[in-house]
C-alpha cells in the first residue's frame, strides 16, 4: 500500500508542472486569438496595429479648462473662439429657414468671419467607418444649421443645406489660425475677399484622428446691410511635396524663376520683407519700373502669391494682373524650363 502512495505522488510530481506549461502556451494562444479578432487595421508602418483603448471617463467642461492641449500640435493661436455650446440653445431642432440670427454676428467682414468659424469650431459630420478616438465629438451636427444661415441668399440656391452639410463629412474640429483681406482686380461685384488658414481634425479607418490644413479664400458681400458669405474656396496643403520640388514653393525662387526666367522682367532684386506671414518679395524691372509681389506663408512654409503691384507716378503701388505663364509657349515649355531654371537661381 505505501509503495501504491509513493508512486502516485511520483506521478503528481510530474503533473503539476506539466499542467502549469499547457495553461501558460492555452493563455499565450487565447490573447493571440483576442487580439487577431481585433476590429483594426493588421499591421501599419511595418507593425501590428492596434487601436486606443476606449474612454469611459466623462464630465462637463469649464471654460478654464485647457482643451487645445489635446485639440493640436500647432503653437498658432486659434482665432475661432467666441462662442461655446450655451449659443445653440435657441436654434436647437429648427430648420435653416427658421433660424434668425442676430446681425451683431455681421457687422463687419472679419466679424462674419469669425463668427461663421466661431460656429463651426466643435461641428463634427462623422462617417461610418472613419472615427477618431471616441464615439461623439463635440457639437456634433448642431452648429451647422445655424453656419448655413451666414452665406448669401444667392450661394443657397447654389448650394442646398443637405449639399453643404455633406461638403463637412468626415471633418471633426476646425480651427481658423489665419484671416486677411486680400485685394481684387476690376471688382465690379463689390466683393470682399478674405485668405484664410483652417487646421481640422478628420477621421480615419484605423480610428485614429489625423490633422490637415487647408488655405482658402472667402468672399463676402453686402445683403440687408449684413456681411454675408458669397462664396468659399478650399486648398489642401501638403507636407511631402515642397522638399522635394521646393522652388516653386518657396516666394523668392519663385520670384526669380517666374518674372525673370520665364518673363526676363527682372533687373535688380531688392531684399525681402516679411511681417508675420506676409513676405514681400521686390524688384526693379528691366522696364525703369519697381514691382511688388506679396505672398502669404503657410504652416507648412509654402508661399502663396496673393497679389502684384507696380510702382505709380506718384510712388503709390498700384494693383497690376499678370500672369506669368503667358511668357512662355505651352510646346516648349520643358526646354525652355531646363535652360533658364538654374542660370535664373545663380
Amino acid at each position: 500500500m505505501k509503495e501504491v502512495l509513493t508512486g502516485s505522488k511520483r506521478n503528481l510530481m510530474f503533473l503539476v508542472p506539466f499542467l502549469i506549461v499547457l495553461f501558460f502556451l492555452l493563455f499565450l494562444f487565447g490573447m493571440k486569438n483576442y487580439h487577431q479578432g481585433k476590429d483594426v487595421p493588421a499591421m501599419v508602418m511595418g507593425g501590428r496595429y492596434y487601436a486606443a483603448a476606449d474612454s469611459y471617463n466623462s464630465g462637463i467642461r469649464t471654460q478654464s479648462e485647457d482643451t487645445e492641449t489635446y485639440f493640436r500640435p500647432s503653437k498658432l493661436p486659434v482665432l475661432n473662439t467666441r462662442f461655446d455650446f450655451q449659443f445653440f440653445r435657441d436654434y436647437m431642432d429648427k430648420k435653416t429657414s427658421e433660424i434668425v440670427l442676430p446681425s451683431s454676428l455681421f457687422s463687419t467682414p472679419e466679424d462674419t468671419i469669425l463668427n461663421y468659424f466661431s460656429i463651426l469650431r466643435e461641428a463634427a459630420n462623422l462617417v461610418k467607418g472613419k472615427g477618431a478616438g471616441c464615439g461623439t465629438l463635440g457639437d456634433s451636427v448642431i452648429p451647422y444649421p445655424a453656419a448655413y444661415n451666414f452665406l448669401t441668399k444667392s450661394y443657397q440656391e447654389r448650394l442646398t443645406y443637405e449639399q453643404y452639410l455633406k461638403t463637412f463629412e468626415n471633418i471633426l474640429h476646425i480651427s481658423l489660425l489665419k484671416y486677411h483681406n486680400v485685394p481684387l482686380y476690376e471688382n465690379r461685384d463689390n466683393i470682399l475677399r478674405y485668405f484664410i488658414e483652417l487646421e481640422t481634425i478628420e477621421g480615419n479607418e484605423r480610428n485614429q484622428g489625423s490633422f490637415a490644413y487647408y488655405y482658402g479664400f472667402a468672399d463676402l458681400q453686402k445683403e440687408n446691410g449684413e456681411y454675408k458669405i458669397s462664396n468659399l474656396e478650399f486648398h489642401g496643403e501638403d507636407y511631402l511635396c515642397a522638399p522635394y520640388h521646393g522652388w516653386a514653393y518657396d516666394a523668392e525662387m519663385s520670384v526669380q524663376v517666374r518674372y525673370g526666367g520665364w518673363c526676363d522682367m527682372i533687373e535688380k532684386m531688392y531684399p525681402t520683407k516679411q511681417e508675420g506671414y506676409i513676405k514681400n518679395i521686390s524688384f526693379r524691372g528691366k522696364d525703369g519700373k519697381d514691382y511688388l509681389i506679396v505672398f502669404y506663408q503657410l504652416t507648412n512654409d509654402t508661399d502663396i502669391e496673393i497679389a502684384q503691384y507696380r510702382r505709380g507716378e506718384t510712388g503709390e503701388w498700384e494693383l497690376i494682373k499678370f500672369n506669368p505663364e503667358d511668357c512662355i509657349k505651352e510646346e516648349n515649355y520643358m526646354n525652355f524650363y531646363e535652360e533658364k531654371i538654374w542660370l535664373c537661381v545663380d
